[in-house]
């Protein structure tokens, strides 16, 4: 294929696929796609609610345009695929999303046609589970390796896995460098070329789908072990009552010390894709132990903090029962609205189970989405005197821009005030991880 002739249809507008589209657009005529018509109609006035594209970011992908209707796509030659790969109540891999993407894409192929998935999976979940719904639907043969040279009434996949950091303004989709595969040698090479006619860091061509797998998931789940590491030491150095914050400037002193921070991992990555390396590991016979130790550990670091407000409260003889506590932040991570995942949500249960009444407020936050999601309302703005503990859980910029002794006016006297991203002097803190 000539990239001169590249059609593009973009499977999926989320955090992903939105910024993929709009640098595609900018070259190629290109076409988004999400089963979301409110998110269509919204982005066809040029307002993105991921805040990941700027209105006239937005305005300059002059060869995109966006739609809801599947048929509109008829016609594209290259179809990426960016949506979600949760795991469901049981922390297995929910591919049902991808099921639906390929089932979608597969009706719509012709000869020669690239399949190009982004979406987070196990090694081998685009060629064991993607390719046969392509192959059925299309009625098409699945073009690898020797196969090249043989068939001729066939389609191509590749995959290259996004490495997109939501609310990040500085690592953007155009600056990270891409990994790329594909099904065969040749079609290996225009998937990276496709991909270096938009990336300006380059990219790096896996020798084959599963190393563009397996290397995707790995890079969250080192980043989840690490983080489960300092998360440990938190809690070890509490019960030391040594400081970890001072712990970690002290060791980051040294050059090649690793500067994670403890803390809640939650999102749509960190926290999740983890699960799906350590699903193909049973499947093959390995159980593996510092995965999911990590993985236990992370996961439990809501209810700690919660336990840990409740004996702080306790030691200040405030009534447990009916206290009020306003929780600051409920994003997965700062400076962003995505939801997904968050872990702030185990605090306030959490804090629920003690009969507590809990306010959650955060900026960010679409009050709808919340109280959807997870059956809460944010409240516009806390009030001076009200709350015998307050929980700082995200460091959005907005929270670091009140004066530390606003928060404290917001707290009864004798609050609670427990920081866990380290936001406010250490004075005026009771707790923080």
């Amino acid at each position: 294929m000539i990239l001169d002739e590249a059609k593009i249809a973009v499977i999926g507008l989320g955090y992903v696929g939105l910024p993929l589209a709009v640098e595609f657009g900018k070259k190629y005529p290109t076409i988004g796609f999400d089963i979301n018509v409110r998110r269509i109609g919204e982005l066809e006035k040029g307002i993105d609610s991921t805040l990941e594209v700027e209105p006239e970011k937005l305005r300059e992908a002059n060869k995109l345009n966006f739609t809801a209707d599947a048929e509109e796509l008829r016609g594209s030659n290259i179809y990426i695929i960016t949506v979600p790969t949760p795991i469901d109540k049981y922390k297995r891999p929910d591919l049902s999303p991808l099921e639906k993407a390929s089932n979608l894409v597969g009706k719509l192929l012709s000869k020669g046609d690239i399949v190009i998935y982004e979406s987070t999976v196990y090694p081998g979940a685009t060629e064991e589970v993607c390719v046969p719904i392509l192959i059925n639907q299309s009625g098409l043969a699945y073009i690898n390796g020797e196969d090249n040279k043989k068939q001729i009434d066939g389609f191509y996949v590749g995959y290259s896995p996004e490495r997109i950091n939501p609310g990040d303004k500085k690592h953007r989709v155009t600056n990270i460098k891409k990994v790329t595969s594909g099904s065969t040698p040749e079609i290996a090479d225009v998937i990276d070329s496709l991909y270096s006619s938009i990336i300006s860091a380059g990219t790096h061509k896996a020798s084959s789908i599963k190393v563009a797998e397996a290397a995707k998931v790995i890079e969250n789940t080192q980043r989840d072990i690490n983080i489960a590491l300092v998360n440990e030491l938190a809690l070890i150095f509490n019960r030391l009552g040594i400081d970890t914050k001072e712990v970690l400037e002290a060791a980051g002193s040294k050059w090649n010390f690793l500067p994670f921070k403890p803390g809640l991992v939650g999102g749509h990555c960190i926290g999740i894709d983890p699960y799906y390396l350590t699903h193909k590991a049973m499947e093959v016979g390995y159980h593996p132990e510092i995965i999911l130790a990590g993985r236990r550990l992370n996961d439990g670091m809501g209810r700690y903090v919660a336990h840990e407000v409740i004996s702080l409260m306790t030691r200040k003889r405030i009534s447990v029962v009916d206290a009020k506590i306003l929780v600051m932040g409920l994003t997965f991570k700062e400076n962003c609205p995505d939801l997904r995942n968050t872990r702030v949500i185990d605090i306030v249960s959490e804090l629920n189970s003690y009969q507590c009444y809990v306010d959650v407020f955060d900026p960010w936050v679409d009050p709808n989405e919340a109280e959807s999601e997870y059956g809460i309302r944010p409240i516009h703005e806390p009030v001076s005197n009200q709350y015998d503990a307050i929980v700082l859980a995200v460091a959005h910029q907005q929270f670091r821009e009140i004066e530390p002794e606003t928060i404290r006016q917001y707290l009864k006297q004798d609050g609670v005030i427990y920081d866990i991203k380290s936001v406010l002097p250490k004075e005026l803190v009771d707790g923080r991880l």
